[in-house]
């Protein structure tokens, strides 16, 4: 078995991790379903990967892992970022999710927020709410943010970026539709999903040409690439930075292409027992199982 420094040498793609083992929370690296560890005193240093992007040091996680890896069974998944200081979503951010939502082209990003408590890590389960018979899904590219942005050009925004993820915007719509207010239909506990790990920039060919589908239980559901964005990553940076400062770790989810259940005819509702994926090829495929509340 190969160590991370090791892995890395062999020109194998690292990627970094939150998890749980043996009851404590942790982080590391993933390669071919090998996880290795942050050693203690990485960990003593950076208590979790937030505060390792806050430190510019995940270039150093390598060097600082455990010898022995950990198999996948053995580990239960966290969101790369389990404690993001913002979690911004995007709504409407696609052409196509746009017409099936009967709504007009937004002059601004539609922009809401996620608490992280509402998110779940990959093979871990989704919990559609007891109250609505309307759990829906919305695949979703997102960012994470790697260095404070603020005031950022749309030139130098890319910059910024620490890593890629896949996302999960699980939507209660009736909640959602309450009000003007997506907020109560977006924050169901455990109603979204991010992971399974942070793949970094200079890992991916061509960002701007990330693929994603989304499935239901093998069945196709959407369709998009990042190139379909009304508003790209860059002007997604720069116009948040505008009104608020990014932190490291900070998470923005960019949107979902069309497809959703809740434009299908008859609509298409997730429920107990479905298995939900996420793939976006280079950053792996984000799997998580409905059960009810």
């Amino acid at each position: 078995m190969w160590t991370a420094v090791e892995c890395l040498a062999a020109g194998h793609v690292l990627k970094a991790l939150s998890f749980e083992i043996n009851d404590r929370d942790t982080y590391g690296l993933f390669a071919d379903e090998q996880i290795w560890e942050a050693d203690d005193d990485f960990r003593w240093r950076y208590v979790d990967l937030r505060a390792v992007l806050a430190a510019d040091a995940l270039a150093e996680l390598p060097k600082h892992c455990s010898a022995a890896a950990l198999a996948t069974d053995s580990i239960r998944f966290l969101p790369p970022i389990p404690n993001p200081d913002k979690l911004i979503c995007v709504g409407v951010n696609y052409r196509p999710h746009v017409e099936e939502m009967g709504r007009e082209i937004p002059e601004h990003p539609l922009l809401f927020v996620r608490f992280p408590a509402s998110q779940v890590g990959h093979r871990q389960a989704l919990v559609k709410p007891s109250i609505s018979e309307q759990y829906d899904f919305e695949g979703e590219l997102a960012i994470v943010i790697g260095e404070k942005a603020r005031h950022v050009s749309r030139d130098n925004a890319l910059d910024y970026i620490a890593g890629y993820t896949c996302f999960m915007d699980g939507t209660v719509r009736d909640w959602q539709r309450h009000t003007t207010q997506f907020t109560p239909g977006k924050n169901f506990k455990q109603s979204g999903a991010m992971g399974p790990y942070l793949v970094t920039p200079d890992e991916l060919s061509s960002p701007s040409e990330l693929a994603l589908e989304t499935r239901i239980n093998g069945e196709i559901m959407q369709r998009g690439t990042a190139a379909d964005l009304i508003f790209d990553i860059p002007a997604l940076i720069a116009y948040c930075s505008t009104f608020t400062e990014l932190l490291p770790g900070d998470v923005i989810a960019t949107g979902t292409p069309g497809g959703v259940g809740a434009a299908r005819k008859p609509p298409v509702w997730l429920r107990a027992g479905d298995v939900l994926e996420v793939d976006i090829g280079e950053l792996g495929c984000l799997c998580n199982t409905v059960r009810g509340e």
